[in-house]
């Protein structure tokens, strides 16, 4: 590939590679800094050397890359907050209760039962102390609304991630991580001193800019679930999108729409280029027509309180904006590497995050492959060629997310061309309308007609997207895909459109060559699986869920009927995750076995046989027994209480079973248990 021959291509990767490097092996900033120091003064001496001797040059690269690869590591290892002295995890102890002193930065959306906001962690105590925090508050202690840069106190414990509470689960404690929030705590309103003084930092700007836009939104009569559309849309604020409305443009393959990213930002710029082709295609006017195209992409970052993935999307089209105005060949891609050095460089943890590797992926495949695609054909008739346009475009970004969509989401929407092809049109007049309506909101009450033609349009979209939606059987779920097919399905891609570019012999064997290497990891991960066997107690809140996998068969026990959200919770990512299916259901049973180990199941009616020896005793639906007796009597070598017993009984058999020195595992605490034929 021609971008690969480029230097800053070779040097980005190297980069890249260092912020892996650094994260995975968690380097300290000072080795970091002590190996940097040492590879840039090889660095220049080889630079010396290179122009005096040409034979000396292999060396500079060398040291080049080497250099790069150490500027990653460095960078990575500077963000991470665990180095910094008086960062909160380096003060706390874990089951120790602190006087804990916090600064409300952003609003999550709610969960089932708590009101969620990321907190700066000021105090532990009386040391003063700093890093980002999940704070939980109880909704149904809350009395008034907790405004961003509100300073908080409370007597509490600070949390650390715990891992899945059942296998497979998407794993939400690394998720915060990625994003440099390492605990998280937990409170009611009526622990809270407030302080009546609010921290006017950028983040209570950006979201009293918000408040404000949605304030004057409301006055206007906005219709609220078109109302809390256009705020996802425009300001990236996705807390109270109905769980409908959200489902419908997940199935519809259109969620990214919600999500403000390269989407929004390219269609406002592609909307503000149309508006300024009448200026003069002089020097004088490009360059007028760059200086207003970046001063309104900024103008944009504004409006959206400058939230990371705005300013990631702005950062990147700002690129795109200057090279287009260079005009050169290549530049596009000089561009697009450019944005992403600059932006890991400041934010390396964007590196993990799906957005930011959806968002260059679709941009790197349709800055290819649109071209390939007009090749293939361009119809004469100004219809057709636009329709064309926004297909080839949908297609070259899909080929491009299609891998990373499937891996994260495990689904695909085979109807997403219908969905841009309906939807990207009315998106550029929506984000159009949608930004001066904002602007306009910013200041005073919006029209009412005014206010009325965003809110219809975000109707119309709506329903088009429910309609997209309703044919579920052109929609893919539960797609097992792991990262090793992820790799080879990107390489399978890469070598078919390098050879349909220019086809001959040569470029069709290494695309054959893909498929099959392709084909070969699929089918490893087939057989690996078939060999895989394991017993799993669930975490299963007030529910006994347990199954015994064999190969791709799982058989699932269960005390009751499954319920739909046990179903998506508990066992679906498990079914995904190991390539299986659910072969058969079954009541539970008193007695199991799985690999020579017998599994007495004790349920709330403690009726179960005597004299078994069990070597593994698993304790559901709060049973009232003599669990001290049972021991001294049956001696399992393993006790299991899973999450439907009561909590009290869960501790008081911990305790008894630290006395008789018996392992206990509570899947409430320690989440899942796991029985594999290894055991």
């Amino acid at each position: 590939m021609k971008i690969l021959k480029f230097p800053l291509s070779r040097i980005c990767i190297w980069f890249i590679l260092g912020l892996l490097t650094s994260f995975y092996l968690n380097a300290s900033p000072k080795t970091a800094l002590v190996l940097l120091g040492w590879v840039s003064i090889f660095f220049v001496l080889t630079y010396y050397l290179s122009i005096k001797r040409l034979d000396q040059k292999i060396y500079f690269g060398i040291t080049t890359y080497a250099l790069f690869f150490l500027i990653g590591i460095s960078t990575q290892s500077l963000h991470n907050k665990r180095f910094c002295e008086n960062h909160y995890v380096n003060k706390f102890k874990s089951e120790k209760n602190y006087f804990v002193g916090i600064t409300l930065i952003e609003k999550l959306k709610s969960g089932a039962s708590n009101e969620r906001y990321i907190a700066t962690v000021t105090s532990l105590d009386s040391l003063k102390t700093q890093g980002k925090i999940l704070f939980n508050i109880r909704k149904d202690s809350l009395n008034q609304k907790l405004e961003i840069g509100s300073q908080l106190l409370f007597y509490g414990e600070i949390y650390k991630h715990r891992e899945p509470n059942n296998p497979n689960q998407f794993n939400y404690g690394k998720y915060l991580e990625n994003k440099s929030i390492y605990g998280q705590v937990y409170a009611d309103a009526s622990e809270l001193k407030v302080n009546a003084k609010l921290e006017k930092n950028m983040w209570y700007y950006a979201a009293a800019f918000r408040n404000r836009i949605i304030t004057n939104l409301e006055k206007s009569g906005f219709a609220k679930e078109e109302l809390n559309v256009v705020i996802a849309l425009i300001l990236g604020q996705q807390q109270d999108i109905s769980p409908e409305v959200l489902k419908d443009y997940q199935l519809a393959g259109a969620v990214h729409i919600l999500s403000v990213s390269g989407l929004h930002v390219g269609c406002i710029m592609i909307a503000i280029g149309f508006l300024l082709n009448p200026l003069p295609k002089t020097k004088f006017g490009e360059l007028l027509n760059l200086f207003i195209i970046i001063a309104f992409l900024w103008l944009f970052a504004l409006i959206a309180g400058f939230s990371p993935a705005v300013t990631r999307s702005v950062v990147m089209f700002t690129f795109v904006a200057v090279g287009q105005y260079s005009n050169r060949k290549t530049n596009i891609f000089h561009t697009l590497i450019a944005s992403i050095f600059f932006i890991l460089l400041v934010e390396p943890s964007f590196i993990f995050d799906v957005g930011f590797q959806l968002s260059y992926c679709a941009l790197f495949f349709i800055v290819w492959l649109k071209p390939i695609f007009d090749k293939i054909w361009m119809p004469g008739n100004k219809i057709l060629k636009y329709i064309w346009g926004i297909l080839a475009v949908s297609f070259a970004a899909q080929i491009g997310a299609f891998p990373l969509s499937v891996y994260y989401f495990h689904q695909f929407p085979g109807l997403f061309f219908v969905t841009n092809l309906l939807v990207l049109p009315l998106l550029g007049i929506i984000l159009a309308l949608g930004v001066f309506v904002m602007l306009w909101a910013s200041i005073t009450a919006v029209p009412e007609l005014l206010a009325k033609l965003l809110e219809y349009s975000i109707f119309v979209l709506n329903k088009i997207i429910n309609w997209v939606a309703s044919f579920e059987s052109f929609i893919f779920q539960d797609i097992s895909f792991n990262w090793q097919m992820l790799a080879t399905c990107y390489l399978l891609i890469f070598a078919f459109a390098i050879w349909i570019m220019k086809p001959n012999f040569k470029k069709l064997s290494l695309a054959l060559v893909a498929l099959l290497i392709f084909q070969i990891t699929y089918l490893g991960t087939e057989y690996l699986n078939q060999s895989q066997e394991e017993f799993i107690v669930f975490n299963a809140k007030k529910t006994t869920l347990l199954s015994d996998r064999k190969g791709k068969n799982i058989i699932v026990y269960s005390n009751d009927s499954l319920s739909e959200a046990t179903m998506n919770f508990a066992l679906k990512p498990y079914l995904v995750g190991n390539f299986a299916s659910i072969s058969k259901t079954e009541k539970i049973s008193n007695l199991s076995y799985f690999n020579k180990n017998k599994i007495l199941i004790i349920d709330s009616l403690s009726v179960f046989p005597e004299n078994l020896n069990p070597d593994i005793l698993i304790l559901t639906q709060s049973p009232k027994l003599n669990l001290e007796r049972i021991i001294q009597k049956s001696k399992p070598k393993m006790i299991v209480a899973d999450a439907s017993n009561y909590k009290t009984y869960a501790m008081r058999w911990k305790e008894t079973c630290e006395k008789e020195k018996i392992p206990f595992h509570s899947t409430v605490e320690k989440g899942f248990y796991k029985l594999s034929k290894e055991n």
